[in-house]
């Protein structure tokens, strides 16, 4: 196991093949998701595998923005995985109002990327997507109006090489002990 090899390589990928993702690589990638840690184990979340070729299509539509040319990759992912809010239990949802943080969202976060890293691990790509019109993915996939669509994550085999690692900021520059 080498957790840190698996950040150092992870990338987002967007550009897919057609190659359909298999469906024990995705349960995986959700079981790592469905273990995120969470504020007071709240566990926000639902995961809603999108790998029906016409919806998918739609779903990613969702998430193109024409203007700026945005995100138009994500119709070429196989599978698309739609994380929906759910309410927090009492005690995240009174932390939130005390400390004024969204505990859920953070909650989200993690778990996604816990995806991304099983994912890695899986040899397949991803790329978090959070530009999308949330109003029509929710219509499309059935979720209730109450809910909320704040993340969605392309999934599948990359055509490319992986790409070359963004520029980082140096170790020291973001690094500090004991005060600012």
């Amino acid at each position: 196991m080498d957790i840190l090899r698996s950040i150092q390589t992870r990338r987002s990928i967007r550009k897919y093949g057609e190659q359909p993702v298999e469906q024990e690589k995705i349960e995986r990638c959700l079981e790592a998701g469905r273990l995120a840690p969470s504020a007071c184990n709240a566990q926000p979340w639902t995961f809603i595998v999108v790998n029906e070729p016409g919806l998918k299509d739609q779903v990613a539509r969702t998430a193109r923005a024409q203007t700026l040319n945005m995100n138009k990759f994500a119709a070429q992912a196989p599978a698309i995985i739609a994380i929906v809010e759910e309410p927090a239990n009492v005690t995240s949802t009174l932390g939130s109002k005390i400390k004024r943080k969204h505990y859920p969202l953070i909650d989200i976060g993690i778990a996604a990327e816990n995806i991304c890293l099983q994912a890695t691990e899986e040899g397949l790509g991803t790329c978090m997507i959070g530009w999308l019109n949330e109003k029509k993915a929710k219509r499309l996939l059935g979720v209730p109006d109450s809910k909320r669509i704040p993340l969605l994550i392309s999934l599948g085999y990359t055509t490319d090489e992986w790409p070359n690692s963004r520029n980082r900021k140096a170790f020291e520059k973001i690094v500090r002990y004991n005060k600012y």
